[in-house]
């Protein structure tokens, strides 16, 4: 089960939203996907009934293999081509990403469809 719980009230952010994940942890793989959307998240892993861990969402230099190039042409869009595929982080505020190998900038509305 999966619970969303939105605007809660926050001390230190003023407002938060909560997604609750039962009975898994999250792979780094979705833990990327999460920094793309939220940067400044946080993770509570609770065992027990208690939080055993907290992490902070971490988008570093580079995402890979979470989301393909938006450029049609690219070399990564070659279903022979056995590479990575690899955005940079530009930006952070706002978000801009560019591709590693093609080195087109991203657009952020069609990388949601991209999303692997």
């Amino acid at each position: 089960p999966v619970s969303l719980v939105m605007n809660v009230p926050s001390k230190k952010m003023g407002g938060k939203d909560i997604i609750k994940v039962e009975d898994r942890e999250l792979t780094q793989s979705e833990l990327d996907r999460l920094a793309l959307v939220a940067p400044d998240s946080s993770i509570a892993i609770i065992r027990a009934y208690s939080v055993a861990e907290k992490l902070n969402v971490n988008l570093g230099e580079e995402v890979r293999n979470v989301v393909r190039c938006t450029f049609s042409n690219c070399i990564t869009t070659n279903p022979r081509e056995p590479l990575a595929h690899r955005l940079k982080i530009v930006s952070r505020v706002p978000l801009e990403l560019r591709c590693h190998y093609c080195g087109r900038p991203q657009d952020l509305d069609e990388l949601v469809n991209n999303v692997l």
